[in-house]
This record gives C-alpha cells, sequence and structure tokens, in this order.
C-alpha cells in the first residue's frame, strides 16, 4: 500500500507519516517547507525517516496540480494535511489562506479523483463551527465560521462532499480539536506556555483566559486517521471530548513544570472562537476510535519531551 501525505513534514502529518510506516506502507511526503515557522523544525520532524528506503521526500507545494498529478499516479491512499495554518494568520492574510486551503484542495481532490486514488482524508477544523449554538459541537452543529481560516476549512470540506458524491472519490473530513503534544507547532499556546514556564517567564494570555477548548493528544489524532484506511467516510469530529479554559491550562502547565512563571493578560486576537468541546460519538460508533490521553497526562509527555530538547 502506498500514501500521499501532504504537509507531511508538518506536526500532525509527520507523525502520520511516523505511523504509516511503522504499519509497513510505502509513503510519499510533500511539503513545501512554508516559512510560517521554521523550516529546519519542519525538517527535524522527518530527519528519522529519511533513510527508509519506503519514505520519499518530494519538496514541492499542493497548489501546483502538475506535480499533484505525478504523485498520485501510483498512490493508495492519501492525507491532506498541508494548510496554511493559523486563526490569526489568516486574519492577516487572507488571500493566502484562501489559495493554499481551497485552491490547494481543489487540486489535491481533482488529481486524486483522476488517478482513482481509493481514499482521500482530509483534515479539517473545529474552527468550521464558530459561533456556538450549543456545546459540545456535534456533526449536525451550524457551521458558522468567524475567521477566514475556518471559511477555508469548510469551503475544503464541501469541495470534499461535492468529489465524492459527483465524481465518486471517497473522502472523509476530520474536525480536529486543538491537537497538541511533540512537535507541535511553536506559535501554538502548549508549546509557548510550556516554553514560557521552563524558563519562568510571564505567561502570556490573550483576553480574560475564559475562552475553553478541546485539547486532543496527536497519538489518538493518529490513532484515528489509520483506523480511515480500513472504513469510514464524510465528517467525523475528533476529540476528547473535555474543555479547559486558557487560564486553567496555564494553571496546569505551571504546576507540571513547578515553574515560578506568572500569567499576564492582555487584548483578545480577532478571529479565536469562544469555546470548542467536541462530541466525537460519531468516530467512535463508525470507526470504533477511543481518544485515551488525557489532558494532564498528554502534557507530562510533551513537557518531558520539551526538558529532553534543552
Amino acid at each position: 500500500m502506498h500514501a500521499l501525505v501532504t504537509g507531511g513534514a508538518g506536526f500532525i502529518g509527520s507523525h502520520i507519516c511516523k505511523r504509516l510506516l511503522e504499519e509497513g506502507c510505502g509513503v510519499v511526503c510533500l511539503d513545501n517547507f512554508d516559512p510560517y515557522y521554521e523550516p529546519s523544525l519542519k525538517r527535524k520532524n522527518i530527519e528519522a525517516m529519511l533513510g527508509d528506503k519506503n519514505f520519499e521526500l518530494v519538496e514541492g507545494d499542493v497548489r501546483d496540480f502538475e506535480l499533484l498529478e505525478k504523485l498520485c499516479k501510483d498512490v493508495d491512499y492519501l492525507f491532506h494535511e498541508a494548510a496554511q495554518a493559523g486563526v490569526r494568520a489568516s486574519v492577516e492574510n487572507p488571500i493566502k489562506t484562501y489559495e493554499i486551503n481551497i485552491e490547494g484542495t481543489l487540486n489535491v481532490l481533482k488529481a486524486s479523483a483522476d488517478s482513482n486514488v481509493k481514499k482521500v482524508i482530509n483534515a479539517s477544523s473545529s474552527s468550521v463551527y464558530g459561533k456556538v449554538s450549543y456545546l459540545p459541537f456535534d456533526e449536525k452543529h451550524p457551521t458558522n465560521p468567524i475567521s477566514p481560516y475556518g471559511v477555508s476549512k469548510l469551503a475544503a470540506e464541501n469541495y470534499c462532499r461535492v468529489f465524492s458524491d459527483v465524481y465518486g472519490l471517497k473522502t472523509v473530513s476530520l474536525r480536529y480539536f486543538t491537537v497538541y503534544g511533540p512537535n507541535i507547532r511553536p506559535d501554538l499556546a502548549i508549546s509557548v506556555f510550556t516554553r514560557k514556564a521552563l524558563k519562568n517567564e510571564p505567561i502570556e494570555i490573550f483576553g480574560d483566559g475564559e475562552k475553553t477548548r478541546d485539547f486532543t493528544h496527536i497519538n489518538d489524532i493518529v490513532d484515528a486517521n489509520i483506523l480511515l484506511l480500513k472504513k469510514g467516510d464524510g465528517v467525523f469530529n475528533l476529540g476528547y471530548g473535555k474543555c479547559f479554559s486558557i487560564n486553567k491550562l496555564a494553571e496546569i502547565i505551571i504546576k507540571l513544570t513547578n515553574s515560578k512563571s506568572k500569567i499576564v493578560h492582555t487584548e483578545s486576537k480577532k478571529g479565536d472562537v469562544e469555546h470548542t468541546r467536541s462530541n466525537a460519538d460519531k468516530a467512535k460508533k463508525v470507526l470504533e476510535w477511543t481518544p485515551n490521553i488525557a489532558l494532564e497526562m498528554g502534557l507530562r509527555d510533551y513537557i518531558e519531551h520539551m526538558e529532553r530538547l534543552r
């Protein structure tokens, strides 16, 4: 079996590549090493895989349709993780977010359909929900995204649905809820807070810190992606199912690191949703997927990882 992982050197993509290799798959990792954050970190993510005969790195962009056509010819499954990440980045540069997340996804789907790829597993986001009508979010919750990023992910989901209906391409869209773990993007709260805590520096929280998030460990996310090789299509929430305030997150990290850091609050940022919490019953029933790593356990693992890098 052969798989193509777009954005394969990124946080989630690199973990998927590693697991696929462990499962005996041939893996092509496509990544453009965009400098949204330090490219050397992405190269480090895949460094250990470069010597594996079943792993191939292709440096390229999902906006390059001809490249995707070429790569998809021998692909059984495509994991689409490439994206312009970041709600705040999308507010600052909505055009780039549109080009990568919408046009890039359309290229992926067209190339996959043309090459008879068995299934495209698309990384979506809880950001598609936006304004809260009720919690926890299930897949039937209204989708009213409040950022260009959320809009782009919802558009990508709709393209996946249409390609299934019109072209017969099997697709899945996974609505991730705040994924964290080793090699997490350095601009995300858990990474920033941990680095600050380990240095006993002030931890900055945007707004009053009472926004809540459903934090999901990367190992649980990868488990679901692998299960999709055998079954499942449509849209699935992937979240642990509990929410914590950003203040509480910072407090837990301070406690686990025995830090002297103080929490400081600054101005809120546009585009950030107020609350997220996942109802993942559909994934549990259809995929037989169960998230196993609670937040404090996952944070201990992540902090140990960060301490080893110091």
